[in-house]
């Protein structure tokens, strides 16, 4: 069993790219952020038309997220419940006998800020929604952008990042919880060259001089340790024409 997470930056303006990243690489399920357009205007015939069944959870201009899948999903949650949120960011399903949380996290735009203040109080509510999830499902998958770097390992330039968004240690402390629930960075997991990032901006040649973050994250708990047998990052779609900033990671779960 394969899964994927990628911010795609625009579903409208990526849909070609998707669609033919999808026929290379045909993932059993496939979680994609950062939609921007409402549900309405989700091309969810595409998807069929390619073999995959789709949840969705959009939002005008901003945010949105959806789960793709080759398998129907079941049992399925929109946002985390009981946290009040007008933002469309996590989508849960249970796809053959995984539970998946498809998610994208706040940015939190700078430490101090009301965004920061409201991406801690979303990162709470996740924590202790997923230790409730996990209760329940010991085969759980929590991926996405969570917009947060492990540590300096993940930063092109950890000096001058530092304590910066994505890279604070209150950020940090909040991933380092989740992980506390029983959860592993599946990428770690594994050997990778140094300076392995997910996400560069678009600005000053920051893919081509691969001055990145790793930002986009797939946890899996203990259960599905054991079975998981790899995890990349696939670069090839960061060389488009009109790229996204980010690029998919791709778990391989064995039998």
């Amino acid at each position: 069993m394969q899964l994927a997470t990628w911010n795609v930056n625009s579903l409208n303006v990526r849909l070609p790219q998707v669609l033919a990243w999808l026929a290379t690489n045909p993932v059993d399920v496939l979680a994609l952020q950062e939609l921007k357009l409402t549900d309405d205007k989700f091309p969810v015939q595409a998807f069929t038309d390619a073999g995959y069944h789709a949840q969705w959870f959009g939002q005008k201009t901003y945010n949105g997220v959806a789960l793709l899948s080759k398998t129907p999903a079941e049992n399925v949650i929109r946002n985390i419940p009981g946290f009040d949120d007008e933002q469309s960011r996590v989508l849960c399903a249970t796809i053959d006998g995984v539970r998946v949380i498809g998610a994208y996290f706040p940015n939190g735009q700078e430490p101090g800020s009301d965004k920061f203040a409201y991406k801690m109080r979303w990162l709470d509510a996740m924590r202790e929604w997923v230790r409730a999830e996990l209760q329940q499902h010991p085969q759980l998958v929590l991926m996405g952008d969570y917009n947060i770097t492990f540590d300096d390992a993940d930063v092109w330039d950890p000096v001058g990042l530092r304590e910066t968004i994505h890279c604070t240690t209150e950020e940090r402390n909040q991933l380092q919880s989740l992980i506390g629930l029983g959860l592993h960075d599946a990428h770690r997991l594994f050997e990778h060259p140094p300076k392995t990032f997910s996400w560069w901006d678009y600005r000053m040649l920051g893919f081509q001089k691969n001055r990145g973050l790793r930002i986009d994250h797939i946890l899996i708990s203990d259960a599905l340790k054991a079975r998981t047998t790899a995890c990349e990052i696939d670069r090839a779609p960061r060389k488009n024409p009109q790229p996204s900033d980010h690029a998919p990671v791709v778990l391989t779960i064995g039998a």
